[in-house]
């Protein structure tokens, strides 16, 4: 296992297990009753440097800071979390610990959801009316059973007192929603069942089971086979499925290898670009100082939430929301990439190192890929005159993972482009959430009783609703353009006379131009985007002037580039959903950096109350530096308005949204106009029916 060479590397195997052994120990010794069976560990993580301190190291006017872990654990039994910061090297040691705050819960790891699902195939009770219900063989039920753990967010009032234990203790709940599936082929979500089982992890046991109500239950389509395995697809009771015959190869080579180098553990470099790459339990990828040709555009960003939303008020779905990064930690939920599937061309992939429940690391092979991709013309000009034509291809780094989210798929990208632009998509795919459409749901139509649309869905499969929802992201962007002292200006695109004036005004009510407005405290900075004044937000350094512009160079954060613009959480003031993930409610949140600010929902979203995150922080109002500027960090919110579609049954194409973070007066110029023409040995004419073009070429004029 390699030894960790700077304080920003993962940590590895061997740091976890020494950090698991400690904390063993540390709680063992204050409960002398437990017993090491009882220990449950949340995470074993790299505890970041403080940035100032990584901020002295690195220009060595300051020590290398201490390596430590941050773990979170559990006594079951207790029912005691705790949170430990771990100093680790030849004699690793409890640096501090302190209890998960009263009610709040740690996330739930991989080896949580493996649990509930037994437990709920355990309760006697569950498999009783599962059986009466739907007239299914309870002997089934180890292999057709299936369960998809959620976190508890909502309490309704005839929810309320579960979440407390008699004795006034928070319970750990998970609510699991059921499905049926025929084989291990079979597409579980065609077959939705109407019974919400609620289990409290730490008694391991069922605490609560909620329901459809109506005196008929929907019955399970058991023959309704909507599938997307290559092998079922023929099978599909209505949706007909051929073969398509494959098509002609469209292979990505790289003779020559990739362009990219790999130094120092995780440090990238690539045409300009250079960035240290890292990955937790939580975020997933995180990219750290990233640099184009020697300069400073971003210190650390990462994905640091998402609130999905499901809008469906009737019993049992009025819980039915999730915290996903919070809840569950991408990291966690990380696939294995497969080569030429996930990444095309020459690629290099990264394992991460993680733990389970019992603190023992594991790996996840391939957890990220990268690779380059072509995407086509960067710039181009054809001198009409004389034929001369100047033409450069773009191209760019992709760094990415996937996580697979209980249903969803969600495929995270990093883009650095030739151009100093950094851009970040997300990719959604995966299975539609469904659930059985209840006796009397519907809203008539025009055939009658019962024959229309779902009042809060979209039929996808026979009796099959699927919900509609939003998935509301965030990321954090500590930036840090060409400097750490930065301000935020919003600029919008006006009508009229605007900026510098011209003298002569608008007589001809043609002009129109930027406006910038600088955000110089939190609440002035709580901004949603506006498509029709082209709203972006420009970070500047005030110390460093463009000898062009003669402002402040800068870079600018640019909404859904990768998408069409998607409006803030839908869901009302006094949804719990909106109460808990207020950071949706914005598209823009600035702040000034605080190591302990990591999380816009809060450290511990399970169970945890309303207003934590950015509400909380942005309460005081804090200034953004001044004129002068300050250390900022950035909180994009963006997101999907999913209304579900019968094309995205069984498996839906990915939806894209994401966002652009470009040089804007960064440079003095294009700075890929050095770049040299593109050499394709590989391109061919297809002369098959001609050439595409009149047998005199060239178009004289236009544009």
């Amino acid at each position: 296992m390699k030894t960790p060479t700077h304080p920003l590397d993962d940590l590895t195997a061997a740091e976890i297990t020494a950090a698991a052994a400690v904390v063993k120990s540390a709680l063992l010794a204050d409960a002398s009753d437990a017993s090491d069976d009882e220990i449950r560990f949340s995470y074993v993580t790299l505890a970041e440097p403080a940035k100032l301190a990584m901020a002295a190291y690195v220009t060595g006017e300051g020590p290398v800071p201490p390596r430590q872990a941050e773990v979170i654990a559990t006594i079951v039994s207790k029912m005691d979390a705790y949170i430990f910061v771990v100093n680790l090297g030849d004699e690793p040691s409890v640096a501090s610990k302190n209890p998960v705050p009263e009610g709040c819960q740690p996330l739930f790891s991989p080896d949580d959801c493996f649990l509930a699902e037994e437990i709920v195939k355990a309760d006697e009770a569950v498999c009783a009316e599962i059986a009466e219900r739907y007239g299914v063989d309870p002997a089934d039920f180890g292999t057709s059973l299936i369960c998809d753990p959620w976190s508890v967010h909502v309490a309704t009032p005839d929810f309320e007192p579960l979440k407390w234990r008699p004795d006034g203790r928070a319970a750990r709940l998970i609510q699991c929603f059921l499905y049926w599936r025929n084989d291990e082929a079979d597409n579980q979500y065609a077959k939705p069942i109407d019974l919400l089982p609620v289990v409290d992890l730490n008694a391991r046991k069922v605490i609560h089971c909620s329901r459809q109500p109506g005196a008929t239950p929907p019955k399970i389509g058991l023959k309704t086979n909507v599938n997307y395995h290559r092998a079922s697809l023929e099978t599909n009771s209505y949706l007909p499925t051929k073969h398509r015959q494959p098509m002609k190869p469209l292979d990505v080579t790289q003779p020559d290898g990739a362009n990219f180098n790999v130094a120092d553990g995780r440090v990238v470099t690539w045409d300009g670009w250079s960035m240290r790459l890292g990955f937790n339990y939580r975020e997933g990828l995180v990219i750290h100082d990233a640099t184009f040709e020697g300069r400073s555009v971003m210190k650390r960003a990462s994905l640091v939430e998402m609130a999905v939303p499901y809008a469906d008020p009737n019993p049992p779905f009025e819980r039915k929301c999730a915290f996903d990064v919070g809840d569950y930690g991408l990291g966690y939920c990380a696939d294995s990439l497969e080569l030429g599937c996930d990444c095309l061309g020459h690629i290099r992939y990264f394992d991460a190192v993680l733990c389970d429940s019992r603190g023992e690391p594991y790996v996840t092979k391939k957890a990220i890929c990268m690779h380059e991709e072509d995407m086509g013309v960067l710039w181009k000009h054809v001198e009409y005159r004389n034929g001369h034509n100047e033409a450069r291809r773009a191209r760019r780094l992709v760094v990415s993972f996937v996580a697979t989210v209980v249903n969803y798929e969600y495929l995270f990208y990093w883009y650095f482009n030739q151009d100093g632009s950094m851009e970040y998509e997300i990719k959604l795919s995966g299975m539609l959430s469904t659930n059985l459409l209840s006796v009397g749901e519907r809203v008539d139509g025009e055939g009658g009783a019962n024959d229309g649309a779902p009042r809060h869905g979209v039929l996808v499969a026979p009796g099959v609703n699927a919900q509609v929802h939003q998935h509301m992201f965030c990321a954090r962007l500590d930036v840090q353009v060409d400097g750490t002292n930065n301000v935020v200006d919003e600029v919008d695109l006006l009508t009229g006379c605007v900026g510098k004036a011209s003298g002569i005004g608008d007589p001809f009510a043609n002009a129109f131009g930027p406006v910038k407005t600088r955000l110089v405290t939190e609440r002035a900075a709580a901004r949603v985007c506006d498509q029709t004044k082209a709203r972006t937000w420009r970070v500047s350094n005030p110390s460093v002037i463009n000898p062009i512009t003669n402002e402040s160079v800068g870079y600018k954060l640019v909404p859904f580039t990768r998408g069409a613009s998607q409006p803030v959480l839908l869901t009302g003031s006094e949804c719990a959903v909106t109460k808990k993930g207020e950071f949706a409610t914005k598209n823009l949140w600035v702040t000034p950096h605080d190591d302990s600010e990591r999380f816009p929902a809060g450290e511990f979203t399970p169970q945890g109350a309303p207003g934590q995150g950015l509400p909380e922080w942005t309460e005081s109002d804090r200034s953004l530096g001044g004129e002068g500027g300050g250390d900022v960090v950035l909180w994009h919110a963006f997101g999907v308005a999913h209304v579900p579609r019968p094309e995205d049954f069984p498996c839906m194409n990915v939806e894209h949204v994401g966002f652009s973070f470009k040089p804007d007066g960064f440079f003095k110029g294009n700075p890929a106009i050095d770049l040299p023409p593109p050499t394709i040995a590989g391109s061919k004419e297809d002369t098959s029916a001609g050439t595409c073009c009149a047998a005199n070429g060239h178009l004289a004029n236009g544009h």
